[in-house]
């Protein structure tokens, strides 16, 4: 149940390329965004367990906010990192919410362009 969000925003990006001929750079954009967040996770997970120096979650969240929530979704998952902290959860899932939200509001007014 954890990767249905992942499956519901791969429908609804196929949707709207569809829909709305996105270019390719979008979909680019979501891998790279995608990934970076991925790193920025396994990076403060390894500092969490020698006691360096961490990633702030302001900077986590952000990088799930620009499009790298599917990556950040998936470092909770296999990396075990920030899945249990219940006030970081809250703020990605609006973070989530606000850029799927974005992402569909975005793509249309391509199209209308």
């Amino acid at each position: 149940m954890p990767y249905l969000p992942l499956l519901l925003f791969a429908f609804l990006y196929a949707g709207a390329a569809l829909a709305w001929d996105l270019p390719w750079l979008v979909a680019g954009a979501y891998v790279v965004t995608s990934l970076s967040c991925f790193v920025a996770y396994a990076i403060d997970k390894s500092a969490a367990r020698k006691g360096g120096w961490r990633t702030p979650e302001r900077t986590l969240l952000l990088l799930g906010l620009v499009g790298g929530w599917p990556g950040g979704l998936l470092a909770q998952q296999w990396l075990r990192h920030k899945s249990t902290k219940r006030s970081f959860q809250r703020l990605f899932w609006m973070t989530v919410a606000a850029n799927v939200a974005g992402f569909v509001y975005l793509s249309s007014r391509m199209a209308g362009a």
